[in-house]
């Protein structure tokens, strides 16, 4: 059931600002911004910089690669939102609209595909940090046996430290996505949305 606070609980300020973004984006205000701007000094505002650090900040990681594995920690918690958000992030980032749906849907054969190499096979390193994070969100554990399984794979200790800040965030956020009842829109809205944070980030 979905909980109301996110559609009557914002400011008077707030409220006009949602309707700026809904008459220059011509989209529904997306949940997630509705929840990160009621009571943003208590959970929203924190929560973007830590989800800002883990998405934007430096690292080895592509920005394609995190937004993946947002995509692929929310898919393991059946989150429909967060799944569809963060896949049409990680296309856009990609620039290929066909390889993330098809990793998504079967990790061993799918390819992602960018502008400069064409139907390129997942490296190493980057599934199997995936299927680490597949087996953390499921399990709520991994053990050292799986972090040697990443390290083997190619993975450096700080490509680890960083896509677990990144299952962090999405575990975190696609569990609010699920109590509060986040509206799934159509295509049109993700890509929206995807096109802000690729932009602008989660500040």
């Amino acid at each position: 059931m979905r909980l109301r606070i996110l559609d009557s609980g914002h400011d008077f300020g707030t409220k006009a600002l949602f309707a700026l973004i809904r008459t220059v984006s011509r989209q529904p205000v997306l949940d997630i911004i509705k929840l990160v701007k009621y009571r943003s000094d208590f959970y929203g505002a924190p929560m973007s910089g830590v989800t800002h650090e883990a998405m934007r900040g430096p690292s080895s990681w592509s920005v394609g690669d995190r937004e993946l594995m947002a995509a692929f920690v929310a898919k393991t918690n059946q989150c429909e939102f967060c799944t569809k958000a963060h896949a049409a992030v990680a296309q856009g980032a990609y620039g290929d609209g066909k390889s993330v749906p098809g990793l998504l849907s079967d990790l061993d054969t799918a390819t992602i595909n960018t502008w400069a190499i064409r139907t390129t096979p997942i490296e190493e390193p980057l599934r199997a940090t995936l299927l680490m994070l597949g087996k953390l969100t499921r399990e709520h554990a991994v053990d050292a046996d799986d972090m040697r399984a990443v390290l083997a794979a190619g993975a450096s200790r700080q490509q680890i430290e960083d896509a677990l800040a990144v299952c962090f965030s999405f575990n975190v956020i696609g569990r609010l996505a699920d109590a509060f009842g986040f509206f799934v829109p159509g295509p049109e809205a993700f890509e929206a949305g995807a096109k802000y944070l690729l932009a602008r980030g989660y500040r």
